[in-house]
């Protein structure tokens, strides 16, 4: 049972990594385009979290921590140079 949830969850979460690649490129704003970064962000980290409790390793869990470090202050980090224009002041 566990592994039909697991192949369910897998593949709706590499959907909307999909339908997010489609919003960062066609995406009709910038804001727009960001927002779809940052959701992509998290949805990768799902899917790594969802591949460490298939594979039953902590290495993916680890991994998901850096990767949710890294797009926060990525996200961070754009929309302050769109508002400003400089990162850092």
């Amino acid at each position: 049972m566990l592994d039909i949830a697991i192949t369910v969850s897998a593949t709706l979460v590499g959907l909307a990594l999909l339908l997010n690649l489609y919003r960062l490129t066609v995406g009709p704003s910038m804001p727009d385009r960001i927002l779809a970064l940052d959701t992509m962000y998290v949805n990768s980290i799902a899917l790594i979290i969802v591949m460490g409790i298939w594979m039953g390793t902590k290495t993916y869990f680890e991994a998901a921590l850096l990767i949710a470090m890294l797009g926060f202050i990525s996200t961070v980090a754009v929309c302050k140079y769109l508002l400003r224009g400089d990162i850092i002041e």
